[in-house]
């Protein structure tokens, strides 16, 4: 008897506890600010890159190309100020990344594929030394990253592979600028490269494109910040500083597919998934009422246990349990599992009453001779759920993972509340003898 009062007393603190995660007061179940829900409920932007490995280091090996890929887009993706982002790899070179809440697909195709590589070039000049001009009059600028002797007499590009960091900032006659600050062997090529180009323009080239062709108009001292002038917006500025923080990726990427998913969709799914849901769950709650009475009683409590704490689950790991339309399915699923084991038990347990055993040994041998069938029927679901993500992961079927994830989840959950709390639920009735009459059981004399 004192075993099963410190599992009620366990369990009361469990409820507690998930449903002090699922419902403070300032905040919603659903959205933003609750659970953490996918795309295809909250709307946003999904877009699908194929990674070019063939352009990679040959020194590096492609999961090492494609990991560091990841980590790089995740970062400017975490600095963009993306809500809940998703980035995952698909198979062998894809990449898949999932902005909820995002409208701009453009800037993020924008901000994720580009390189961010960073260099100087200096003016052309002609025989004479005069600068070159092209067909328009506009200067002509070399092809080939500005160069000078760093203080081992080497000579070295000024690339990004020097820039120690970068950041936004406003000039009140310029704009939005971008600031960048060199490691001090980049801060003395700097330094070298403005002195030799003093008075003449220095073209700064983000991937490949000129941006800014400021005219040098005193030699930048090692220590002092450099800036990039180019008529930024904030947003431009901003979205620059994130790729020249973040570095070129290692591996060219080529979009594949974009998606750009309507968040009154998501509402609806959400709506019509709730309906479903409190449909099935009324349905449910009567059945086993009517048919099983005191059990079924207890089963539905265990039940609304289960509905917390699996919600809990969901906000507690939010980062790794995104919600999705499938996912709701697989909970719901899971919900009828959970009733599933408990049909068994009880049948078991009639049975036994049947038979003349007395209700507490009924009640027994009813969990026991049950949680076999119990024990397999999960295991084979588990296993099933372990193939489908895996084929999830392999094929890009994000939402066929997000499936098995949940209903994992799910069915290993169902499994504690039938044979842990609706037992321990039990066991109490029966020992205090709060119910004898074998009728409350469902079981005519």
């Amino acid at each position: 008897m004192k075993k099963n009062v410190y599992l009620l007393i366990f369990i009361a603190l469990l409820f507690g506890l998930a449903l002090w995660q699922i419902v403070p007061f300032e905040k919603k179940l659903l959205g933003p600010n609750g659970l953490t829900l996918g795309l295809d409920l909250r709307g946003g932007s999904q877009l699908l890159y194929r990674a070019d490995l063939s352009k990679k280091d040959p020194d590096t090996s492609d999961e090492v190309a494609l990991s560091a890929v990841v980590e790089k887009i995740q970062r400017r993706v975490n600095e963009y100020g993306a809500a809940e982002p998703v980035i995952q790899r698909m198979g062998v070179d894809r990449i898949l990344v999932q902005l909820p809440g995002e409208k701009d697909i453009n800037r993020a195709i924008s901000l994720i594929g580009e390189t961010g590589q960073l260099y100087f070039v200096e003016q052309k000049l002609d025989e004479n030394g005069e600068p070159e001009l092209d067909e328009e009059g506009n200067w002509v600028f070399s092809d080939e990253p500005a160069k000078a002797e760093n203080e081992d007499g080497k000579l070295k590009a000024l690339t990004g592979e020097y820039l120690k960091r970068a950041y936004q900032d406003i000039d009140p006659y310029k704009g939005a600028v971008v600031v960048i600050e060199w490691t001090s062997e980049g801060a003395y090529l700097f330094e070298k490269i403005t002195e030799a180009n003093l008075y003449k323009p220095l073209a700064i080239v983000i991937d490949k494109e000129i941006i800014s062709k400021p005219i040098v108009q005193s030699i930048i001292s090692a220590g002092t910040p450099g800036r990039i002038e180019g008529n930024f917006t904030i947003d431009e500025a901003k979205n620059l500083t994130i790729q020249l923080n973040s570095g070129a990726l290692d591996v060219p990427l080529e979009l594949i597919d974009q998606r750009d998913v309507d968040a009154s969709l998501g509402a609806d799914s959400i709506k019509k998934s709730v309906l479903a849901a409190e449909i099935g769950l009324i349905l449910l709650l009567l059945f086993m009422i009517l048919y099983y009475r005191l059990p079924g009683l207890i089963a539905c409590l265990s039940l609304l246990i289960y509905g917390v704490i699996l919600a809990a689950i969901f906000k507690i790991f939010s980062a790794n349990l995104t919600l999705t339309l499938p996912g709701i399915a697989a909970a719901i699923l899971s919900l009828g599992m959970a009733v599933d084991a408990n049909v068994l038990i009880f049948e078991r347990m009639k049975e036994e009453l049947r038979a003349g055993r007395s209700l507490g040994l009924a009640v027994e041998t009813g969990f026991n001779r049950a949680w076999t069938a119990i024990r397999d029927s999960n295991i084979t679901t588990f296993i099933a759920c372990i193939v489908l993500f895996w084929l999830g992961g392999t094929f890009g079927a994000f939402m066929v993972r997000g499936f098995a994830l949940t209903l994992f989840v799910g069915v290993a959950l169902s499994m504690f509340t039938a044979i842990v709390i609706t037992r321990t639920f039990l066991r109490f009735i029966v020992r205090s003898r709060l119910f004898i009459d074998i009728k409350a059981y469902g079981v005519e004399k």
